[in-house]
């Protein structure tokens, strides 16, 4: 069954207006608000026939439960569209797949910077283990995600390790990152079906979770920090695989 979701802000409203706009119940806007880019927002929900209500912003920050909102905060019908199954996804999609696992990710920030860096760099699917993960219906991972997880397949599974095994009779090649791993990933070949593994914020993959990659490797780490934030290794990551399989012939 369907279920209310709320989109906070303009990217993650603009996103379901262009994607789905039937399922959006009602747009509230700050009625302070007459700049070109709320009043372009207004111009196409009216033009998708999209109820509309002005209030005050201390009702906007309720509404958001006090996340920032740019002024803007949709009341939608929460689609099950973007959840499938592991044998859907890869019985759809082209033969060279990319997928993300996110080994239990518990900031909808960074969950809902790893949707977008996703659905930027060409991912397939997201699989997440279903316990001790940030919760996709959370208002947060959607705004952060810039829309991005109302995009991208989301694949939650009760044991990652099994689901891991997997993808791999699948032909899928498991790349886990571990800042403690031998080998760079400037040396690993990704221009072929492979499903990076991204361990949680503090602990990083799970014993079982590295142990079952085909391959470990590492960011190159220059200065002084001594790792970065998920989200920020995820798109690295990712954006390694779009340079190999875009670019890379053509230099």
């Amino acid at each position: 069954m369907s279920s209310t979701q709320t989109m906070i802000g303009f990217h993650s409203v603009l996103m379901r207006l262009n994607q789905d706009p039937a399922s959006i119940r009602i747009i509230y806007i700050d009625s302070k608000r007459k700049d070109k880019r709320t009043l372009d927002l207004i111009k196409k929900a009216e033009e998708n026939k999209c109820e509309l209500c002005y209030v005050e912003s201390d009702r906007l920050n309720n509404l958001s439960n006090g996340v920032k909102n740019q002024g803007v905060v949709a009341a939608c019908i929460k689609s099950n569209t973007k959840i499938a199954s592991i044998e859907d996804v890869l019985d759809s999609n082209s033969e060279n797949p990319l997928l993300l696992i996110l080994d239990e990710i518990t900031d909808p920030h960074n969950l809902g910077s790893c949707f977008r860096s996703a659905n930027a760099s060409g991912v397939d699917a997201i699989i997440s283990p279903r316990d001790r993960s940030a919760n996709i219906t959370n208002p947060v991972v959607s705004k952060v995600s810039c829309g991005a997880s109302d995009t991208v397949p989301y694949i939650s599974v009760t044991n990652l390790a099994r689901t891991m095994r997997l993808l791999k009779d699948y032909g899928i090649t498991l790349i886990g990152t571990d800042s403690n791993a031998c080998k760079s990933i400037y040396e690993v070949n990704t221009n072929r079906p492979i499903a990076w593994v991204v361990g949680s914020e503090g602990k990083g993959m799970r014993r079982l979770t590295r142990e079952t990659c085909d391959e470990v490797v590492k960011i190159p780490m220059i200065g002084n920090v001594m790792s970065l934030n998920v989200g920020v290794a995820t798109a690295i990551c990712l954006y390694e695989t779009v340079r190999q399989r875009k670019f890379i012939n053509i230099l």
